[in-house]
């Protein structure tokens, strides 16, 4: 495995606030506007919401990656990212803060907190998290799956617990 890596993205504008960006592993390329807030059309990807989106899924890939080291199997993992902007005068926009609301489901509560541990780790390992200045707050969330027990009707009963 190498031990370097360079990855390239080109972007252009095509009208007023809007542009297309692609890269060279994939065919599709992906149409972006400034925020509408900041006069820009709705209905397309954001600046803003592109560096959210390289965060989650680079926390979703890299909790994949710290999960098997640790042989901790999971049913699913949701990561919902939100980012605060603040406008001043003086700087323009700025990201004040990052929430990141990983949601774990497991297979028993004996994993809950291990699936957090394992979600702190991954906060600081991700490499995306620790490449954004901006602070970070973790609100991971774990729930615990129950399976009926077979020839019961009810629906599947779920415990979380949340850090």
């Amino acid at each position: 495995m190498a031990s370097e890596y360079t990855y390239r993205v080109s972007a252009w504008w095509t009208s007023g606030r809007t542009g297309l960006a692609k890269c060279e592993s994939s065919p599709n390329t992906i149409h972006f506007s400034e925020a509408a807030e900041l006069g820009g059309l709705q209905g397309r990807w954001t600046p803003e919401q592109l560096l959210l989106c390289a965060l989650a899924g680079c926390f979703t890939t890299t909790f994949h990656d710290v999960a098997r080291s640790a042989k901790f199997e999971y049913t699913d993992l949701e990561v919902e990212i939100e980012g605060s902007v603040h406008r001043t005068r003086a700087t323009g926009c700025n990201f004040n803060e990052i929430l990141i609301r990983p949601r774990l489901k497991v297979h028993s509560e004996d994993q809950i907190e291990a699936g957090l541990t394992l979600l702190r780790r991954t906060k600081s390992v991700c490499m995306i998290s620790r490449a954004i200045t901006v602070p970070q707050t973790l609100e991971p969330t774990v729930e615990s799956i129950k399976v009926p027990v077979e020839g019961w009707s009810s629906q599947d009963a779920t415990v979380k617990l949340g850090v």
